[in-house]
């Protein structure tokens, strides 16, 4: 694979509100003396990056990721700089033939959250599918500009309503609910393969219903009970939020929609959204609508750190 052209995809830096009596406090508070260190490393990060980029053979622009808005072409790979949700945002304008490398450009310090524990959440940014900081950085851009190491292909979530594709795929999960997701919701789903039902038709009233890729399930499926997953997995999973009187059904508001097959969900309230990845990207679905998920989506190539990679020989 030749890396001729690069584009360096950037968190943007966030924005604490700054009074004029904040100077003494930000001295003296160790949670604002925590927040400008950690503008201070991502700041540093993109300057470290940019510095080795121009050391190397080839062609580069930067782009901060807010100002993405059209399919990225015509370069051969993809770096962010930041952290997953960064990878996440570009994943939405990455097709199957352009490879991403994730740096985290401000990763936890466990001494920091230790020190702190008692005060305020010192964690930094998890970067789960990073394989880079600034320490190895320039070691595994040389590797993949030399055709050492290859990027792993992600399973990503094709939406289609009423037959129609969503344009956009999910890489971590979709949360189909109210548009208020504290509101009622009332939709079914079945489990079909070839076309045909493979599973019950289960009518649910709950909050929502949430699916995931594997890269997806150590995130909020994780957290709501889910299993984790080999990331390398094809199959996805699938969980109903908080279920209202499930009855004999409970043993379906929970489960995996195998490569080979794909669930169905008719949505029975007035309205409705798919929340693809996180609450930016969405879709508006009404009463009567039918939404088919499958894992058939292009997937995304992402070049993973190493200790992803060795859950996902388990």
């Amino acid at each position: 694979m030749a890396i001729r052209r690069l584009l360096l995809l950037l968190k943007p830096f966030d924005a604490y509100p700054v009074s004029q009596s904040d100077g003494l406090s930000r001295i003296t508070n160790p949670q604002l003396q925590h927040l400008d260190n950690r503008q201070k490393v991502h700041k540093d990060a993109i300057n470290f990056c940019q510095n080795i980029l121009r050391r190397k053979p080839v062609e580069w622009k930067a782009l901060v990721r807010n100002n993405l808005s059209q399919p990225i072409r015509d370069v051969d790979l993809v770096i962010t700089v930041g952290g997953d949700g960064t990878l996440l945002q570009a994943s939405h304008f990455i097709d199957d033939s352009v490879p991403v490398l994730g740096v985290n450009s401000d990763p936890t310090r466990p001494e920091e959250v230790e020190k702190h524990n008692n005060e305020f959440d010192a964690t930094r940014s998890t970067g789960y599918l990073c394989a880079a900081t600034v320490d190895n950085f320039e070691q595994i851009l040389d590797n993949i500009i030399k055709d050492r190491i290859i990027p792993s292909n992600l399973t990503r979530i094709s939406i289609g309503v009423n037959s129609q594709v969503v344009s956009t795929y999910a890489l971590n999960d979709i949360l189909i609910a109210h548009p208020c997701p504290a509101t009622l919701s009332r939709f079914s789903f079945k489990i079909k393969s070839n076309g045909q039902s493979c599973s019950p038709l289960v009518n649910c009233r709950s909050s929502g219903l949430r699916i995931s890729t594997a890269a997806g399930a150590t995130a909020a499926m994780l957290s709501a009970g889910g299993f984790p997953m080999s990331i390398l997995s094809q199959d996805l999973q699938y969980m109903v939020r908080e279920p209202i009187s499930s009855g004999a059904a409970s043993s379906l508001m929970h489960g995996f929609i195998k490569s080979h097959q794909s669930m169905e969900a008719t949505w029975f309230c007035t309205q409705g959204i798919i929340y693809i990845d996180g609450s930016h990207v969405r879709c508006s679905i009404k009463n009567g609508d039918r939404i088919d998920i499958s894992s058939t989506a292009p997937v995304l190539k992402v070049f993973l750190p190493h200790r992803v990679q060795n859950i996902s020989r388990l």
